[in-house]
């Protein structure tokens, strides 16, 4: 028999899995050589009445729904919704997206570029559209790790109706005491790239883990809980130490020795899972892991490599692994930051001679003395210490390590500058000893009078 045509070919990705070896699929599909590689960013914030500082809810006239509706009218925007006739919960255009996280949160994912320079002017222009809407609304967008302001009873009206997180909302809290605060009341700046192959995936995954703390302390950026000060630098990163062990962290074992796809595969299979999707149908499975629904089922069904896709997408990670490598330990930032955090990764991930740099400066960190850290980076940030040493001074040769890869890439923007200039102003930061944290406490204190106002002003995007 000949074989069938590509248009009548079975889809490998709805055939039940049968073997592990299936489970290779997304990553093996996802490897392209270096001339395809680009860079994709994604940024969230918080949308507060620019007066009061009260979040806004999903739906009304001053909402996210009326900010989207007007994004699809002004700008060329088109609708995506969960189901026929469901909420509104994300926009597309030209390869980027515009979605919603569940405390109303907005983050635009953007389009694979080629450099840093792209991605900040796709930034730009999303910002832009976004203000000239929302300043007819009297809504401010806070670019911030931790909602300044916001109780979690604040924000009920806020949710964003997706089934997923309907499910994660009931179960999260069985899992760690801040399971709600993840969702609801933290934000976050992410970078995701491309590998070769299993060799290039997982020694870039290996370097990003070691590296991940630090990278959390340079960008902490979430000083602020319920209207004060809270003493530290990064509220978001104390909330995702108590939200659920088994699909978060470091990844200890991947860290130090992984070497294979299959490394970080066996780590996924006994991640909990969330649900099972079929057709418009949400299933919810919150008390099985990968691995048992492979060997299992559940009620009648059978996995595929869609639920499997799924899977991989509601594990979290500080560095997650898909058709991308993602970078995902960074508070969310102000405008003038944004583009910091892809020029770091890129600096490292895109040139052989960083990437050897950087492996070689993490080779000792073990997993154990990296979980030992994360506990004060939420605390002191670039204060805290690590192997003996002040961790901004390792956060000071990382930053040096990237800036070689950026010039030796050698991408220019139309005033000739190459996209070390994305570093300039972290850099600054850096060589004090400060996050950005740091910088918008400066002089303020829980006694002043205008306090509110002040971290308005200071976290508006």
């Amino acid at each position: 028999m000949a074989d069938p045509s590509p248009a009548h070919a079975p889809d490998v990705h709805a055939q039940d899995l049968s073997s592990l070896d299936q489970l290779l699929i997304p990553f093996h599909e996802a490897m392209k050589p270096t001339e395809r590689h680009r860079i994709g960013a994604e940024a969230e914030k918080f949308g507060v009445d620019a007066t009061t500082g009260a979040p806004i809810p999903y739906e009304g006239e001053r909402s996210v729904v009326t900010i989207l509706e007007t994004l699809m009218a002004r700008h060329g925007w088109k609708a995506e919704h969960e189901t026929p006739g469901g909420p509104l919960i994300m926009l597309v255009r030209a390869g980027a997206s515009v979605t919603l996280e569940p405390g109303g949160q907005l983050e635009l994912s953007g389009a694979p570029l080629e450099n840093t320079h792209q991605i900040c002017s796709e930034m730009s222009g999303h910002l832009a559209e976004l203000r000239d809407i929302s300043n007819e609304l009297g809504i401010m967008w806070l670019g911030v790790g931790f909602h300044p302001f916001a109780t979690q009873a604040q924000l009920v009206s806020s949710r964003v109706p997706k089934q997923r997180y309907a499910i994660m909302r009931r179960y999260l809290p069985t899992r760690g005491t801040h399971g709600l605060d993840m969702m609801q009341r933290t934000a976050t700046v992410q970078a995701n790239y491309d590998y070769i192959d299993e060799e290039d995936a997982l020694r870039k995954l290996r370097v990003a883990l070691r590296l991940s703390p630090v990278t959390t302390a340079i960008f902490a950026n979430s000083p602020f809980y319920e209207g004060r000060l809270w003493g530290g630098r990064s509220y978001r990163a104390k909330v995702w130490l108590s939200v659920d062990p088994d699909r978060q962290g470091l990844l200890g074992p991947v860290l130090e020795r992984g070497r294979r796809f299959q490394d970080y595969i066996e780590w996924a299979l006994d991640a909990p899972m969330f649900l099972v999707k079929r057709g418009a149908e949400v299933i919810e499975n919150t008390g099985q892991s990968f691995r048992s629904f492979m060997k299992h089922g559940f009620r009648g069904h059978r996995p595929n490599l869609k639920d499997w896709e799924t899977h991989l997408n509601t594990i979290f990670p500080e560095v997650r692994l898909k058709r991308t490598l993602e970078i995902r330990g960074a508070d969310s930032l102000p405008a003038s930051l944004i583009c910091a955090l892809p020029a770091l990764w890129t600096g490292i991930l895109y040139d052989e001679r960083a990437l050897a740099q950087a492996e070689e400066l993490t080779a000792s960190y073990t997993a154990a003395e990296l979980e030992a850290l994360r506990p004060h980076i939420g605390e002191k940030a670039l204060q805290a210490t690590f192997q003996g040493a002040p961790l901004a001074d390792l956060a000071e040769r990382v930053l040096d390590i990237a800036s070689g890869g950026l010039e030796r890439r050698a991408r220019l923007n139309k005033n000739g500058k190459d996209e070390r200039v994305h570093l300039t102003k972290i850099i600054a930061l850096v060589e004090k000893g400060w996050c950005p944290a740091d910088a918008l406490v400066d002089g303020l204190g829980n006694g002043d009078e205008d306090l509110r106002r002040e971290i308005l002003a200071r976290t508006r995007i």
